[in-house]
Formats: C-alpha cells, structure tokens, sequence
C-alpha cells in the first residue's frame, strides 16, 4: 500500500471514530424530553447483578398499569425523598428527564427522575 493510502484511511477511520462518538455521547447525555408526573410512589428498590441501579413505580392513579422509573447513581437526595414518600403513601410530583435509549449499567427505563416534590393534600 502506498503512504497516501494509509494517510487517507487513517483519517477517515478518526473522522468515522470521532462522529460515533459524539453519536454515542448524544444517545447518553441527550434528553428527548423532560416533564413531570403525579402519584403515589408504589416501590423503590436497588436491583441489578454487576450493576446496581434504583428501579421504582409510580401509581398515576389510572386504571393502566403503574409508570417505571429509574434514578441515576449518585442522587442520593432524590432516593431518600423517594423512600421518604413511599414509606408514608402521600402524593409526589416526580420530575424526569427521558433519554433516547437505555443502557443496561445505568437503569431499565428512559425516564430518569431529577427532583421529587411533595404535593399537599387535598
């Protein structure tokens, strides 16, 4: 092979690198949508085999079934309010963040919650 070759391969294998990297930094850092959502917190728990991730359910209060959660590692507020409102059945309103895909070392679901508000009763 000629050394222009390598040289032109070489770059464009970096180009092809450099554009599946920023693919795979926006899968993982990018958010599709943010919201909230109300309810009772049903379950909280810590679950995985090699990678520990906090799983939860929220009771929305419809006739469908409950809606899945996940928090990052590292919020331990928001897992402490989280266990905090389950322990006493009172309403939450749960702010998420959804991100495009899942990736198994960071949670089962999309929707990752950021801040979890206590809602007075009615």
């Amino acid at each position: 092979m000629s050394s222009k070759f390598k040289s032109i391969a070489i770059k464009v294998g970096l180009v092809v690198a450099g554009l599946l990297l920023f693919y795979f930094l926006f899968l993982y850092f990018g958010n599709y949508s943010t919201g909230t959502r109300g309810g009772i917190v049903m379950k909280i728990s810590k679950k995985g085999y090699l990678f520990k991730t906090y799983e939860g359910q929220l009771d929305v209060g419809a006739i469908n079934e409950p809606w899945s959660f996940s928090v990052e590692g590292g919020k331990e507020e928001v897992i402490e309010a989280l266990d905090e409102a389950q322990q006493s059945g009172e309403r939450v309103q749960l702010h998420y963040a959804e991100k495009y895909r899942t990736f198994f070392w960071r949670g089962d679901t999309k929707y990752f919650i950021t801040k979890v508000t206590r809602q007075p009763p009615k």
